[in-house]
């Protein structure tokens, strides 16, 4: 699984953050973005950050809990746990 930001539907609520702050943060700008390997990665769908198996139930948490709609999920063929 991998996962995305759209910044520009982002709401600055930074839930993502707190449900799953390995792979989300919030930067200076007030938006999330996504994290890999504990850094910040660029905004848009070609920042894609992949989703350790233990951490997939809390990004989907925080995909689900979005209040902007802003987080995208990615599933790779062959992706099953």
């Amino acid at each position: 699984m991998k996962v995305w930001i759209d910044q520009d539907l982002c709401t600055g609520d930074g839930l993502c953050a707190e449900i799953a702050p390995e792979v989300f943060g919030m930067a200076d700008d007030g938006l999330a973005y996504v994290r890999q390997d504990g850094k910040m990665l660029g905004g848009g769908a070609l920042a894609l950050a992949s989703v350790a198996a233990h951490l997939r139930e809390a990004v989907a948490e925080a995909c689900e809990e979005c209040p902007g709609e802003c987080i995208f999920l990615v599933e790779k063929p062959g992706d099953s746990e």
